[in-house]
């Protein structure tokens, strides 16, 4: 069996996490919903750290960023299918 490298929460969810070291632009990656074991793939565009969230639909400025199937924050960037979700253009919004 193959060793998932984004985990995603929630169906509802927009955002997968990194769950491997060392994820390399170009990488297939085997994304697993972790709510039904269901599975899917999508490629990263850029490296992207372990722990660190990857755009699994376009996201705009100004979208609401869903992990967990909760809100967590918004886009203050854009992000397309596989790019790196992080501080650089993701905010909370507690402030």
């Amino acid at each position: 069996m193959a060793i998932p490298q984004l985990l995603v929460h929630d169906h509802e969810d927009n955002v997968g996490v990194v769950v491997v070291e060392g994820l390399k632009a170009g990488t297939e990656m085997l994304c697993v919903i972790t709510h039904d074991n269901s599975d899917f793939k999508l490629t990263a565009n850029s490296d992207i750290p372990i722990g660190h969230k990857v755009a699994l639909k376009q996201l705009n400025e100004g979208d609401t960023v869903i992990k967990y199937g909760e809100d967590i924050g918004k886009m203050v960037g854009p992000a397309a299918v596989g790019d790196h979700v992080h501080t650089h253009n993701c905010k909370t919004k507690r402030w």
